[in-house]
């Protein structure tokens, strides 16, 4: 159950993309790619830090992977930014 939760984090999360300047890697399926992987990642991290099964879902599962997934949209954002030429810039 938890790897649903923290997917769907992920998910919820990346409809807030929407407020910020497409410069995405990959676009918006980029930052939504980089969102998922984040939640998962970290709701991963802290479910075994904790020695809790990957069946057992509580409102910790939720809240672990809110940071993974703004940290992977970021990250998305930040190489999108990185790669962007500078005449795309000027748009």
């Amino acid at each position: 159950m938890a790897p649903l939760i923290w997917f769907t984090v992920g998910v919820a999360l990346w409809h807030f993309t929407i407020f910020i300047p497409d410069r995405f890697w990959g676009g918006i399926v980029g930052a939504l790619l980089g969102a998922v992987a984040g939640a998962m990642v970290t709701g991963a991290i802290a479910q075994v830090a904790i020695g809790a099964s990957i069946g057992e879902a509580d409102l910790g599962t939720l809240v672990y992977a809110i940071p993974g997934s703004v940290a992977g949209v970021a990250a998305v954002y930040y190489l999108g930014v990185r790669n962007e030429t500078p005449a795309e810039a000027r748009q």
